[in-house]
């Protein structure tokens, strides 16, 4: 099996030729959909939220799509699997039922509400708008700018290992072709062609995953003969099958990070916006969820069976004293999978990237333009719907640029800098850490001031500048047993960074309440708004 994983020409050929034609259709039709959905993109509120009308299925796939990307494929499930055996799929779950179900009952409604009512098209406009305050807007949009660009370069990181075994291309030719097929449907057909593209990538997603989990159990003898060869394993054993694996502490904090983390994203928050309708949350909640079980739960469980491949791993050079390269696991699980699962795959990972990438980069650009770059030129003269979405379709190719370049820079250059890498690690902790609790506050809560937002700000970017410091050598918190514990690594640092938010912000609020909107009642009677229903949705 390890010859296989340099795969020469005649052992990579049948995967070849099955894979570059459904790469060509799927291509073909992504770049489709844009050039349809242009029509729809003829203004901010068109090209950013799409109109706000967007229903169940396409809302719920775009949320699904923009969570889960080829790092949780490639990089997360590998790496977690490796560490927690099948406890691993707690991760996927926890994504599902904290980060998808819980969020959209506590988030959706009110967010989809409130953003209409106070006209907020970005979440650092919605911390404006709700708060009365255009510095809130400036902090939150440089927040937005320096994190997610780190966090976007990411996604690349997750096709590297699966296109250079199936197809040995260059790193830097992947990286590109991606971000130019991205852009061109985004840049034509803004939220409403990527909304779309979405639920294609989603449905490429669960086929694909089902049928990658089915094949590498058969190619084990089946799941009952894959557990068990697992616990006996000498490199595994028992703690690797049993409920919460070898580390329930470490798994605790994962399953925290990439399942709460999601309620302050710009990019996740960002789909409530854009729904349709009662109706629509209602089956977007489910739909959202049932995706999220079968994707997220599919991956880690399947990277839970990753060191019945240890033998392979160490003979392809991916094990050593310093460790384990987590993102060859998954690559090393389908080498000898039947060429046409292979090819599926490929396709999957694709999506998976092109989906969350998408997102970043649109949420990205839209915050640029409309909280800083408009309201910088209206200051001289007016400026029109139509060159505002100029502007965004320009910061879209700068986004996606830069993004680019980081991820090729990263890979050659600054393949040895562990600032880089770290500042990638670091981003979701920071984004999630600063805008969760003041966003979920602020729907539901009228005392939350201006102050608590800005020490949730701080407190959130502050955390994860601490642990990038200390993880690149620059501070030390040896002797001090509390910051070791929080500082272990971006993963319990993010948490903290969440969970302190949640009890900084009503804290603050409780002795700043000089600096709460005058407003305030005004901004929360959208709530209060009699609205009529059918009998099958309320006894009225």
């Amino acid at each position: 099996m390890s010859n296989l994983l340099n795969l020469n020409l005649l052992a990579v050929s049948p995967t070849v030729l099955i894979s570059v034609p459904m790469l060509v259709c799927f291509f073909a039709l992504m770049i489709a959909v844009g050039f349809m959905c242009r029509k729809h993109a003829t203004d901010v509120d068109s090209f950013v939220l799409g109109g706000r009308s967007v229903g169940p299925w396409l809302t719920a796939f775009a949320f699904g799509t923009s969570y889960f990307s080829a790092v949780i494929f490639v990089g997360y499930a590998g790496q977690f699997g490796w560490n927690f055996g099948l406890a691993s799929t707690w991760i996927g779950l926890g994504n599902a039922f904290i980060g998808s179900l819980l969020a959209w009952s506590v988030l959706g409604r009110r967010t989809r509400v409130m953003t209409q009512h106070l006209g907020s098209k970005t979440m650092p406009d919605f911390f404006e708008k709700r708060y009365d305050s255009k510095t809130l807007k400036v902090i939150a949009s440089f927040i937005v700018f320096v994190f997610l660009i780190p966090y976007t370069a990411s996604l690349y990181n997750g096709l590297s290992s699966l296109f250079n075994n199936v197809f040995s291309i260059p790193y830097w030719a992947i990286v590109v072709g991606m971000a130019i097929l991205t852009g061109v449907y985004v840049i034509f057909g803004g939220y409403m062609a990527t909304a779309i593209n979405d639920f294609i990538q989603g449905i490429i997603m669960l086929v694909g995953i089902v049928a990658v989990i089915a094949s590498v159990l058969a190619d084990n003898g089946g799941f009952t003969a894959a557990v068990e060869t697992l616990a006996q394993s000498e490199h595994a054993g028992p703690e690797y099958t049993s409920m919460f694996g070898p580390n329930p502490i470490f798994l605790l904090f994962v399953v925290l990070l990439t399942s709460l983390g999601t309620w302050g994203l710009p990019q996740m928050v960002g789909k409530f916006y854009s729904i349709k309708d009662e109706d629509s949350i209602k089956k977007g909640t489910v739909i959202s969820t049932v995706f999220a079980v079968i994707v997220a739960g599919g991956c880690y469980f399947l990277g839970g069976f990753g060191k019945l491949y240890f033998k392979e791993m160490e003979a392809a050079g991916f094990t050593s004293a310093a460790g384990v390269k987590f993102d060859k696991v998954i690559p090393t699980m389908l080498t000898d999978l039947p060429a046409v699962i292979v090819a599926l795959i490929v396709v999957l990972v694709l999506a998976a990237s092109m989906s969350t990438l998408s997102s970043l980069v649109l949420t990205s650009s839209s915050t640029l333009t409309l909280d800083v770059v408009k309201p910088a030129m209206e200051k001289k003269s007016a400026v029109s719907e139509k060159k505002s979405v100029f502007i965004m379709r320009l910061f879209i190719v700068f986004f996606i640029a830069v993004s680019a370049v980081i991820a090729i820079l990263k890979d050659s250059i600054w393949a040895d800098s562990v600032f880089i890498a770290q500042m990638m690690g670091v981003s979701w902790g920071a984004l999630a850490g600063a805008f969760l609790a003041p966003f979920m506050y602020g729907l539901y809560l009228k005392n939350t001031t201006k102050a608590s937002v800005i020490a949730s700000f701080i407190f959130g970017t502050g955390i994860e500048i601490v642990q990038l410091c200390i993880s690149v050598g620059w501070l030390s918190v040896k002797g001090i047993p509390v910051l070791q514990f929080i500082f272990t690594n971006s993963l319990y640092s993010g948490v903290f960074a969440m969970v302190g938010g949640l009890v900084i912000v009503p804290i603050v609020s409780l002795f700043t309440q000089k600096t709460l909107p005058k407003n305030v009642d005004e901004k929360f009677e959208c709530y209060e708004k009699q609205v009529v229903s059918k009998a099958k949705t309320t006894l009225g």
